[in-house]
């Protein structure tokens, strides 16, 4: 699994129109689903997730982790993040994963996120959607379980 994770002070997700999700401060992880992820994967990612110490600590180092700032956790599905590019200009998808077995994946990873004690909310799976958010710092980190990168 692919992951953007971008510190926030707000987000927000709008479909059609309504907004279906906002969020206050913590972290909006754009999430791409791929063609060798398993449910491990989903777990590793939620682990990562929830444990990544990228917000300031009393002395201004990024030393705390979601949890411990009591931060909210904004996960959309996004399958672009396996988008190739290397040959041509037209994105070539082949390694993102069938929507049922992402949607699968992706239900997981939240279910692992919330079982650890977070605030999750999220988008609309498969809907075309608007993300809006404040990055702090600004502060993105790129994860990918398979470490290819």
């Amino acid at each position: 699994m692919r992951a953007v994770v971008q510190r926030v002070s707000q987000a927000e997700i709008e479909v059609e129109g309504d907004v279906i999700a906002r969020m206050s401060a913590g972290l909006l992880v754009l999430v791409g689903v791929g063609i060798r992820d398993e449910i491990r994967d989903a777990l590793e990612l939620a682990r990562k997730l929830v444990g990544l110490r990228v917000f300031e600590d009393e002395a201004g180092r990024m030393n705390r982790s979601l949890l411990e700032v009591g931060g909210r956790l904004g996960l959309v599905s996004q399958f672009t993040l396996y988008g190739d590019v290397r040959k041509g200009r037209r994105p070539f998808f082949g390694e993102a994963a069938a929507p049922d077995r992402a949607r699968l994946l992706f239900d997981r990873l939240r279910l692992a996120c919330e079982a650890s004690g977070v605030s999750v909310v999220t988008g609309r799976f498969g809907a075309r959607m608007k993300v809006s958010l404040v990055n702090e710092g600004p502060v993105t980190i790129l994860l990918d379980t398979q470490r290819a990168f």
